[in-house]
Formats: C-alpha cells, sequence, structure tokens
C-alpha cells in the first residue's frame, strides 16, 4: 500500500481527468520525465570546449574523442561543420604537432 501510494504521488502531474485511455497515461508520463536535449547539449559542448591534451593519451584516441563528441552534438541538431571540426582539432594538437600543423596550413588545398 505504502509503495502504490509513492508512485502515485510521483505521478500526481502526469494524472489529470482528461485522460481517459491507459495511452494517454502513458505519454503523460513519458513526457513528464522526458530529458531535455538542451541539456545534454550544453554538457556535450562544454565537454568539448573543455577538453584538452595531456600529453599521456594516445592522440588519436583523443581525436576520437573529439570526433565522437562531435558526432553526438549533430545528432542532437548542433552540427560541428567539416572546417570548423579540423581547426578545432589543430588547436587541440600539442606543440610536438607544430610541424604539422605548418605544413597542413601551407596547402593551398583544403
Amino acid at each position: 500500500m505504502i509503495i502504490k501510494r509513492g508512485i502515485f504521488e510521483a505521478f500526481k502531474g502526469a494524472i489529470s481527468d482528461e485522460i481517459t485511455i491507459d495511452k494517454d497515461f502513458l505519454a503523460k508520463i513519458k513526457k513528464y520525465f522526458e530529458k531535455s536535449d538542451k541539456v545534454k547539449t550544453s554538457t556535450l559542448v562544454k565537454r568539448l570546449i573543455s577538453m584538452n591534451f595531456k600529453g599521456k593519451e594516445n592522440i588519436r584516441e583523443c581525436i576520437m574523442e573529439i570526433s565522437n563528441v562531435a558526432s553526438i552534438l549533430k545528432a542532437l541538431k548542433l552540427e560541428m561543420f567539416e572546417d570548423l571540426f579540423v581547426h578545432y582539432v589543430f588547436i587541440y594538437l600539442p606543440v610536438q604537432f607544430n610541424q604539422f600543423k605548418v605544413s597542413y596550413n601551407c596547402q593551398r588545398e583544403k
């Protein structure tokens, strides 16, 4: 009995007189507990901006992590354009890759 009362109290905001069938009730509960994409997006952007190479990790794995975050953001309708992605990775690279950066920047092609 206590458990049922606790569940009822938890879903109190989802219950209304307008609900006539179970599907409506479940849809209302789903909407009540649905996560906000805005929170997830801002968390991922913050994570992307605060990433830095500490020198101990594998650089390929770090770039793949950046790519993973960018693809999740794309799924959330916040797309990082390819040119921006490349420049972000170059900013992220440590000084050991300066010659590579110079070589890339001297190319006329994208």
